[in-house]
């Protein structure tokens, strides 16, 4: 079987089950409702009308890691990967079209949610979203997409490795919204390496650190490649 109809298949998956539907979702609308609530608030010297607007990506990547985690975690419930390899006995080719099937829908996604959020939070802003010229703002369209779409392949690996939707989001939602803010106010050379503290480098207008916006994309993708380079190795080594 070609890579064509393995993807197609997979993707079908996605789109008739609810819980991934609802997933891809609640992306722009969880996204844009914590943006709206952070553009509101303006106040500080250190005010970064960028961040502002994109604030929300933090908690609209819940949704996103919660789609890459069931996509996988579905096929090791009641021998659905044993029915899934003897249709297609290449097992690198299927976890390929799985990884593309989750990619596709959720930067398609992301750039919608890009475009809503920027949307809302130049509503909130008002006049403070002025300072922020087309670069800037395109930066942030395509970065949200782009972010969220990397977080989904992360944590779609990590699930391959640990076989086990819970496990992956036990490990990845704490530490996203505690730990990883924990490591960066104590170490904030290392703490920048870390994959959402480096992609969310895209939604700052200025950024003191040594990576740029698509430098840190790129430390993202790493660590995404890396995950999806275990899960492979995972799902060719392990019994079904």
């Amino acid at each position: 079987m070609t890579s064509t109809p393995v993807f197609h298949s997979e993707w079908i998956k996605i789109r008739t089950l609810r819980s991934q539907v609802a997933a891809l979702a609640m992306i722009p609308v969880v996204t844009a409702l914590f943006s709206a609530l952070a553009s509101s608030d303006t106040g500080g010297d250190d005010f970064d009308p960028l961040f502002s607007v994109f604030f929300g990506v933090t908690f609209g990547q819940i949704a996103a890691i919660a789609l890459g985690t069931t996509a996988v975690s579905s096929e090791f419930q009641g021998g659905a990967l044993r029915l899934t390899l003897a249709a297609v006995p290449h097992r690198g080719r299927w976890f390929a079209a799985k990884a593309a099937a989750v990619a596709v829908p959720v930067f398609a996604v992301g750039l919608v949610t890009g475009v809503v959020t920027l949307a809302v939070g130049k509503a909130v802003l008002g006049t403070k979203f002025d300072g922020l010229d087309w670069a800037e703002q395109v930066r942030g369209v395509v970065g949200c997409a782009v972010y969220l779409t990397l977080m989904a392949l992360l944590a779609a690996g990590l699930t391959a490795v640990l076989r086990s939707g819970v496990a992956t989001l036990s490990i990845l939602v704490p530490f996203l919204l505690i730990v990883s803010f924990v490591i960066g106010d104590a170490s904030s050379g290392v703490a920048d390496l870390l994959p959402e503290r480096a992609g969310q480098v895209a939604f700052h207008e200025t950024w003191g650190g040594a990576m740029g916006p698509w430098t840190g994309l790129g430390v993202t993708a790493l660590w995404a490649a890396a995950a999806l380079a275990a899960g492979a190795w995972s799902v060719r080594r392990r019994d079904a």
